[in-house]
């Protein structure tokens, strides 16, 4: 498969994966995305999340805890690794959501690893921080 086909399909997956929790909660099609071995590194769980279920029930929880309004993705870039086995996906965001009656409006950076198995993209690990004040 020629690198930018596999780019194209990569995004398409970060994009869905996203729509999964930011449009309305599809556990079922949002576990498709995240392989069983999965780690996310988030500012607001101590340590990491391991595991599927673990990744699956922190987002489950954002998710059934907030009303969000908007969901942005912008500069959003794929690296191909290991012969185009593996691939890094970076981008920066913007979340508009109210949770127990406040609003909030966050800008952060995510990033992800995936890796390609059975023909599929599965995302392996994620951290995402909050974008930094300037200083």
């Amino acid at each position: 498969m020629d690198p930018t086909d596999d780019k194209q399909v990569i995004e398409i997956t970060i994009r869905d994966m996203n729509r999964c929790w930011t449009e309305t909660w599809d556990e079922a099609r949002f576990r498709e995305y995240i392989h069983p071995g999965a780690v996310a590194i988030v500012p607001t769980t101590p340590g990491c999340l391991e595991g599927r279920d673990a990744y699956v029930a922190g987002w489950r929880g954002f998710a059934q805890a907030a009303t969000i309004h908007a969901w942005n993705e912008q500069d959003l870039r794929i690296r191909l690794h290991a012969t185009g086995t593996s691939a890094v996906v970076t981008y920066l965001f913007t979340i508009s959501f109210t949770m127990a009656g406040h609003p909030v409006t966050m800008k952060g950076r995510d990033m992800f690893f995936l890796v390609k198995e059975a023909g599929r993209w599965l995302v392996v690990a994620d951290q995402f921080s909050p974008e930094p004040f300037p200083s």
